[in-house]
């Protein structure tokens, strides 16, 4: 088997504890949102609710734990990539990362502007704890429809952004083996 080049390993700075920790938990959360939703589509309408309600409070994490994330890569600086990505790698990777922040932020939000105008400015409960106030949005069947539609294709965006991050990563570990992936896999020597 073979192993790391020692300088790409070597150059393959981690992210501290906080980025990874942060990073997977929102990945984590996006992921069972996304598969929520699927797999809630055909059941019944009292199980849906219920998988929905989880979905929007998992949600409006996500949104605030973007927003701390983003308080933290301004107040630490990222490790820098890995010395042997191509030009078009490394751009890739930063247009990636751009878009992600992106959709961290917008799909939470086009979702919770969904759920105030289809619900008619109730508030969304975060898991029975407490209620965000609605967002101030139309709640005519257009605004809705808008929302919602929105929603969903920054949802599949999302799917089909993630792919390309994990096929990405897969490819740095298993064919370059340049350490690129242990940068944020804490488990990973």
């Amino acid at each position: 088997m073979e192993t790391i080049d020692p300088g790409a390993a070597a150059s393959a700075v981690r992210y501290s504890r906080g980025a990874m920790i942060l990073h997977w938990l929102i990945a984590l959360l996006i992921i069972g949102n996304v598969l929520g939703a699927w797999l809630s589509e055909d059941l019944p309408k009292p199980d849906r609710a219920a998988i929905m309600g989880l979905h929007k409070a998992f949600g409006i994490t996500v949104l605030l734990l973007t927003l701390v994330l983003i308080g933290w890569r301004l107040l630490h600086r990222p490790s820098p990539m890995v010395e042997t990505l191509k030009a078009w790698e490394a751009a890739l990777a930063r247009v990636t990362h751009w878009l992600f922040y992106i959709l961290m932020l917008a799909l939470p939000l086009t979702g919770w502007a969904f759920v105030s105008a289809a619900s008619q400015g109730k508030p969304v409960s975060i898991f029975g704890l407490f209620g965000m106030p609605a967002l101030p949005v139309g709640f005519d069947k257009a605004t809705v429809g808008t929302f919602k539609d929105l929603h969903g294709a920054l949802g599949t965006l999302m799917v089909a952004l993630f792919v390309l991050h994990v096929a990405g990563a897969l490819k740095h570990q298993f064919l370059d083996r340049d350490g690129t992936l242990r940068r944020m896999v804490p488990f990973l020597k």
